[in-house]
């Protein structure tokens, strides 16, 4: 019987868990919907999120296409089908691994100082003076690092498929000498727009996910300087799991059939 309980305590903590998040995000949407945005808290929050993780998005992205493409273009030249590597290199790109590396390396970087950022919030009492001041602490604090991880996270992963497909023709022609032309050409062949598109899609919703679960946790942070320990480490891990769940739904609902 305690197993049963126990089975049924977590499942209804997962339930509770899923529901706050969806009122948060329905609570965002509405203050965005009726246009009650902070502007200026939203570029800042853009540069702070989103420009600042440009970097390591780079670093992530580069080596990730030169090791995918130092992993295939040499074989594939053995076999014959040295043409094909720069179609690989941008299609794997482009649908899978620029979104969902971009979107797991913003997490573990954003999400865990948003969540840390609101949750000492809460332990020092400034959400309950904002309430006091009849000030909604959504649409001051989450709907500006929603909006603005919404508008980043694209447009860091478009420059991530850049750097990696430009990491990865370099590998594979310094390594299995593909020329640039033949790369190029090949990427272009196989990788059609609406695939960029699809990507782009996907981190729309990614920046969604680590948004609203890294405030969400961060609001419901108790228990003093340790609780925000927790709701740190808590939000980096269910958006990391949520990006991996909601890649492979996506994925299947926008390329299942090509």
């Amino acid at each position: 019987m305690r197993v049963l309980d126990e089975v049924g305590r977590g499942t209804t903590n997962v339930f509770a868990y899923a529901g706050g998040a969806a009122e948060l995000l329905a609570d965002s949407v509405r203050f965005i919907v009726g246009l009650r945005i902070r502007f200026r808290e939203t570029s800042d929050q853009a540069y702070l999120l989103g420009v600042q993780s440009l970097s390591i998005v780079l670093l992530t992205s580069l080596f990730t296409g030169m090791v995918f493409s130092l992993e295939s273009a040499v074989q594939a030249v053995e076999y014959g089908v040295g043409n094909l590597v720069g179609g690989a290199v941008a299609f794997s790109t482009a649908r899978e691994l620029g979104p969902m590396l971009s979107a797991v390396v913003v997490a573990g970087r954003t999400g865990a100082a948003i969540a840390a950022e609101l949750g000492s919030m809460v332990v020092t009492e400034q959400i309950e003076a904002l309430q006091s001041l009849g000030l909604s602490p959504t649409r001051m604090l989450v709907v500006p690092r929603l909006l603005a991880l919404i508008v980043m996270l694209p447009l860091l992963t478009i420059l991530a498929d850049i750097v990696s497909i430009l990491g990865g023709m370099w590998v594979a022609n310094i390594y299995a000498h593909i020329s640039t032309e033949s790369f190029v050409t090949s990427a272009r062949s196989v990788l059609p727009f609406t695939d960029v598109l699809k990507g782009l899609f996907k981190s729309v919703v990614f920046g969604i996910i680590i948004a609203i679960i890294g405030s969400y946790q961060g609001l419901q942070t108790r228990g003093g300087a340790a609780g925000v320990g927790k709701a740190t480490t808590g939000a980096v891990v269910t958006a990391i799991i949520l990006i991996f769940v909601f890649n492979f739904a996506l994925s299947y609902v926008l390329f299942g059939g090509s």
